[in-house]
């Protein structure tokens, strides 16, 4: 019978094999990024659309610049949050799932961070092009300030505090 050990970081009297756990964290990291994607997508997707529209003509070299920066940063956060997908496609049947899991969890983090740039900066290229300076300035730091703490730095407080934790 398979050795039984508890998942380190895990809940409490859960009980997993090293197999299981790995098989739980692939599960849920691809439902987690199965639920970011649509997101994503949609805002890809707008914003391919934006250069044919005839108003787009009359924007700023600002506003441009900042819509190739949006649309770039868009492009690369579909191509990491998907990656995980593809890679355990490729590497299928090779029991390799630890390696996949380390892997894909890298392209979520890194992928969510240009989500939340393209995400800022579709706000501050519409804000930019529909209100005043400072409607776009705040609508855009307060957007940023949001992205930046929520998905990173009371994640990676949290993280610091547990590690602390169980180290002492």
């Amino acid at each position: 019978m398979a050795e039984l050990e508890q998942s380190p970081g895990g809940a409490p009297g859960r009980e997993e094999t090293p197999h299981e756990r790995v098989d739980r964290n692939l599960t849920e990291l691809l439902g987690e990024l199965r639920v970011a994607l649509p997101g994503v997508q949609v805002l890809f997707a707008f914003l391919l659309t934006v250069p044919f529209q005839q108003r787009f003509q009359t924007a700023t070299t600002f506003d441009k610049d900042v819509y190739f920066v949006t649309l770039c940063s868009t492009a690369i956060a579909s191509i990491l949050l998907i990656a995980p997908s593809a890679y355990h496609r490729v590497e299928f049947r090779l029991q390799d799932k630890e390696h996949i899991v380390a892997v894909a969890n890298r392209f979520a983090v890194v992928g969510f961070f240009f989500l939340g740039i393209g995400m800022t900066g579709a706000i501050l290229l519409v804000t930019d092009f529909l209100f005043s300076t400072t409607t776009s300035i705040v609508a855009t730091v307060v957007a940023a300030t949001l992205f930046l703490t929520l998905w990173y730095l009371l994640p990676i407080r949290r993280r610091i505090i547990v590690t602390r934790r169980a180290r002492g």
